[in-house]
């Protein structure tokens, strides 16, 4: 087994470049700059500045210039404001495609990192609320957004994009009900508030954080509530028995696929099958196909 060594994709330091050595990919229209977006933008740069760096990357053939991958409307803004500098982060890659498919847009638990940077830095709720042209009720809320929410399920779920209120159903369970539902929400990819109450309801009251307080869940009776719980724990039994064999499952089906893609490959044996056994043909040709839709299901995801 040989060894490699991994390329680090970025630098691991920010830099201050000035605007006129960056060179955009892309302009910033007129009508872009009369959208809310831009315009969101250019007023939380001045009022707090700009927190997320430019990507940048060295231009192949002009010494001391960069490409831009990624911030056409922060750095437009900032231009328009008059700045001659911003902090970047540069790229060793120069293919802003490449960068913008990898790249992971600010996720719910970022955003939330991203509002308690600015307020360690002494920017008010009130000034971030007017930057970001929220209501300052959702500043304080993002602000406490994972109180009480354990890391193993902040660190699955960082770069998701989560229903706010989904936390507010976490924070009502028990850590290791935090991550069992984490877990499942992240199997369906489905992050809203109405899955997570739905697995609330379905939870033990052993698993609350207060489990001598009867659940409320709208629209749902105690009785129904009960069944949920019974359903839920024979649905994870059934789910944890299957995930233990299905890496056996698979390499079988694999195996026996390529054994029946050998027969059939056969054109002797495939006639003869399809003259006196058809019905034994089309199954083996269902088991190879179900082979192969799985191996391209596990080589896109």
């Amino acid at each position: 087994m040989t060894s490699s060594t991994v390329k680090i994709a970025f630098d691991q330091r920010i830099i201050m470049l000035a605007l006129d050595a960056i060179l955009p990919l892309k302009q910033v229209s007129q009508a872009i700059k009369k959208g809310v977006k831009y315009r969101r933008i250019a007023k939380s740069i001045a009022d707090i500045g700009i927190i997320e760096p430019l990507v940048v990357a060295p231009h192949p053939e002009e010494r001391n210039k960069y490409l831009l991958l990624d911030g056409h409307m922060r750095r437009e803004a900032l231009v328009d404001q008059g700045e001659r500098s911003a902090r970047c982060l540069v790229s060793h890659d120069d293919e802003a495609f490449t960068f913008n498919k990898r790249v992971n847009r600010l996720a719910t638990v970022q955003e939330h990192f991203m509002i308690v940077r600015a307020l360690e830095r002494g920017v008010s709720e009130e000034k971030l609320a007017s930057a970001l042209d929220v209501n300052l009720k959702v500043i304080k809320r993002r602000k406490t957004m994972l109180d009480g929410i354990c890391s193993e399920v902040v660190e699955m779920l960082k770069d998701k994009s989560v229903n706010p209120t989904t936390f507010d159903v976490l924070r009502k369970m028990k850590p290791m009900r935090q991550i069992e539902t984490a877990e499942l929400m992240a199997t369906v990819a489905n992050f809203s508030s109405s899955y997570a109450k739905a697995l609330l309801a379905a939870t033990r009251q052993t698993d609350l954080v207060k489990p001598d307080k009867p659940k409320q869940i709208g629209g749902m009776t105690p009785e129904q509530m009960a069944r949920m719980e019974r359903e839920m724990e024979t649905l994870q039994r059934d789910f944890k028995a299957v995930e233990s064999s299905y890496g056996d499952d698979v390499l079988n089906l694999v195996i026996a696929s390529g054994y029946l893609s050998k027969i059939i490959g056969n054109r002797r044996i495939e006639k003869y099958l399809g003259q006196h056994h058809p019905e034994i043909l089309e199954e083996f040709k269902s088991i190879i196909s179900a082979a192969s839709l799985d191996q391209s299901t596990h080589t896109t995801h």
